[in-house]
């Protein structure tokens, strides 16, 4: 067993927090429970996963594995017992491996989690388990409120933890001035934010008592905490943040505009409570799954799909750590939110197993790490609390977490056939599982889901670009392209019925009633807000693509040019741009490109290493290195930006960095042929013989599988 660094770890999750709004607020000494865990701590950039839905993202958080491992696929699951809709809210159960406090509590650690999502029912684990149902209301104020069997772990806590909760009821004036100042003013029969505002906050408030008082009043060598309210808050009023939207009304936004930052401030006042309970001999994780655009990147449209809202989600969420052994104030780079798990386990001085996804944060620490490693946990025998499969559940309980998801748009109101209803959450299961095989470079695997979704439902927009996406990765072009030419062509027919019924509209109303016309113009609303369609530039976006694949980089880069005109601001536009400028080689035009990109997106990885690359061709080499650095900072699995920081560190004369970044990029991609030629070549001229053998043996093998091809060195 590894030396143990921590004594006690507290982990708290805030879905959806980010950097771009808190560190106005750190700047403006609004956030002070944070500031002190960031000046004490480190902090940096928590990437996210694909598809970015926060079940699966949280239990990859607490598993270190990505969702193809861990089993949890989206919000909704069939439900075997065969209740009234035929499906429920996602469930513990359905969680394949185990979790961290499954482990701690294998090894005698006394282990709380309060919240998690998902994590009911709850599971009998050394410590307490309050279960993501605990904190819905789904009775009317002054009625009774009874908490759905299997809510809380050990049963002894039953009465006590139900009566700390608050219901949306109970809230005054007091508790929601802080928020929207004006709201006497507000006619609340014809708008509803506020009753949805007073849900948010009672329930996070829940989740508080629950936590604060556990932590009062149990032992606990583990706590984790999940508050859900910055991420409904954010999907409820982001839109209100300033600056102003200018598809946003202006009376609307001048009463809401205060709410998200309220809501952050919110959290700091309870983070601070927390720190203090804590005490001084424990770690203070503080992460996000993922982030929330809060500026110019904000949608003006909803995806009208399952899960649609998840388009307002940033990939980049916040990680902070604070305690004994961490580095004081200082900025780590490339974290995942893989790598969490990993690292508590280090924290305890325990093993990390082999088939996790994730790392452990060395970097964090001050002094070097050498974690251990075993094969699997789940080849551990002893007791770890998982669930045992006859254990009760509660239908009206999960009547009301359902129905908070359909209320975020997150998942379809059920129909009334219940075969229907478990045929449509199995389909939207399996196309997460592409997405989670697409996002781990498994193209093979989602290929195989994607055709046969496809193939059922032709004409779904998203199941057809991930298709196509697969196909070109897997170097399939005339599939690919047969793809997108049915895509373009149903595009093109629907936007031009929408047209229509709108031209039609309007005839038609030169005859109607003033009712009438009210009618017409709010469905007409209703069409041009929903956007069934994708725009002439996105097609061409599409189109330019699919030619850059073809190697038809002059035909692409008219359509991709055309596409600027019409939406500058188009996501992933300029990368494209730049990408298709590197391979024609003109340097001057692809940085350009990628510094436009840059100007939309300053977080964009992908952009620092188009950089990188132009650099590189330029012999710009300590530029080169700095962009690709940037790159892989922000986003840190990227095989190719660590092999392009390898070649720039290696024309700058630092050969040991060089090998490091090599080194990664190999073991993130085994199959990159240049990498291990560097490695062969720089271990033969530095005279370890044995290495240089083992990668041009590595080259020589990858050279027999595939046909070689010609291509730079760099």
């Amino acid at each position: 067993m590894s030396k143990k660094i921590s004594k006690k770890v507290l982990l708290i999750g805030w879905d959806a927090a980010d950097w771009k709004i808190i560190n106005p607020l750190l700047d403006a000494g609004k956030m002070p429970a944070l500031e002190f865990l960031v000046n004490g701590g480190v902090m940096g950039n928590l990437a996210t996963l694909n598809p970015p839905l926060s079940p699966m993202l949280w239990t990859s958080i607490a598993t270190g594995m990505r969702a193809y491992k861990h089993g949890i696929l989206g919000f909704t699951e069939p439900n075997p017992k065969g209740k009234k809709s035929g499906i429920r809210p996602v469930s513990s159960k359905s969680r394949k491996v185990k979790a961290i406090w499954n482990i701690l509590s294998q090894k005698n650690f006394k282990t709380n989690v309060v919240g998690w999502w998902p994590s009911h029912p709850a599971e009998p684990i050394n410590g307490v388990c309050v279960s993501n149902f605990y904190h819905h209301a789904h009775t009317k104020f002054g009625k009774p409120w009874p908490m759905a069997p299997g809510t809380i772990y050990p049963e002894r806590l039953e009465k006590t933890l139900a009566e700390l909760r608050v219901h949306p009821g109970e809230l005054t004036e007091a508790h929601i001035l802080p928020f929207v100042p004006d709201a006497a003013k507000i006619d609340q029969d014809k708008d509803k934010r506020l009753a949805s505002l007073g849900k948010i906050i009672a329930e996070c408030s829940s989740v508080h008592a629950a936590s604060t008082w556990i932590m009062e009043n149990e032992p606990w060598d583990f706590m984790a905490v999940y508050y859900d309210a910055i991420d409904h808050f954010c999907h409820g009023f982001m839109n209100y943040y300033p600056p102003k939207m200018v598809n946003i009304n202006k009376d609307l936004f001048e009463m809401y505009k205060n709410v998200v930052e309220s809501g952050y401030r919110f959290h700091d006042m309870m983070l601070g409570r927390l720190i203090t309970l804590a005490g001084d001999d424990t770690t203070i994780i503080l992460i996000s799954d993922h982030g929330f655009h809060s500026d110019h990147l904000r949608p003006k449209e909803i995806p009208n799909e399952p899960a649609g809202p998840a388009v307002q989600h940033r990939p980049l969420g916040i990680f902070v750590m604070n305690g004994a052994g961490v580095k004081k104030d200082e900025r780590i780079y490339g974290a995942t939110l893989l790598d969490i798990a990993p690292t508590i386990l280090t924290l305890f001085g325990l093993p990390i197993g082999k088939d996790v996804d994730g790392h452990v944060l060395a970097q964090c620490f001050e002094d070097k790490i050498y974690p251990e490693m075993i094969d699997s946990w789940e080849n551990v025998e002893g007791n770890d609390g998982m669930l045992p499969n006859e254990v009760q559940e509660d239908p009206f309980a999960e009547q009301a977490v359902m129905e908070q998801m359909i209320a975020l748009g997150y998942i379809e109101p059920p129909d009334e056939n219940n075969a229907k209803n478990v045929e449509r959450t199995v389909r939207e299961a399996q196309y997460n599982l592409a997405r989670v095989y697409l996002d781990a470079g498994r193209s093979d695997k989602a290929l195989t889901i994607l055709k046969k979704l496809h193939k059922e439902l032709p004409n779904q927009r998203r199941f057809a670009f991930h298709l196509a996406k697969c196909y070109q990765r897997v170097g399939k072009l005339k599939e690919c392209r047969e793809i997108i030419e049915n895509v373009i062509k149903n595009e093109q027919e629907k936007a031009r019925e929408t047209a229509e019924e709108l031209k039609k509209n309007k005839e038609v109303g030169k005859k109607e009633t003033k009712e009438e016309r009210k009618i017409r113009l709010e469905k007409e609303e209703k069409m041009r807000e929903r956007r069934d369609f994708v725009s002439k530039a996105q097609l061409d976006l599409l189109r330019g693509s699919l030619l850059m694949a073809e190697k038809q980089n002059e035909e692409a880069l008219v359509l991709l040019l055309n596409a600027e005109k019409a939406e500058p601001r188009l996501p992933s536009l300029h990368q494209q741009i730049g990408r298709l400028y590197l391979r024609m080689k003109r340097w001057d035009d692809a940085e350009r490109a990628f510094l436009r990109a840059l100007e939309i997106d300053p977080d964009s990885s992908s952009a620092y290493h188009g950089i990188a690359v132009v650099c590189l061709r330029q012999k710009r080499f300590s530029e080169a290195a700095e962009a690709a650095l940037r790159s892989v900072g922000i986003i840190h699995q990227q095989p190719l930006a660590h092999f392009h920081l390898g070649v720039a560190l290696i024309r700058l004369g630092k050969t040991e960095q060089a090998i490091q970044a090599f080194e990664i990029a190999v073991s993130m991609k085994p199959g990159l042929i240049r990498a291990h030629r560097w490695l062969s070549l720089i271990y033969r001229q530095t005279g370890n013989r044995a290495k240089a053998d083992v990668h041009h043996n590595i080259v020589n093998t990858l050279f027999r599988k595939i046909k070689p091809r010609k291509s730079n060195k760099d």
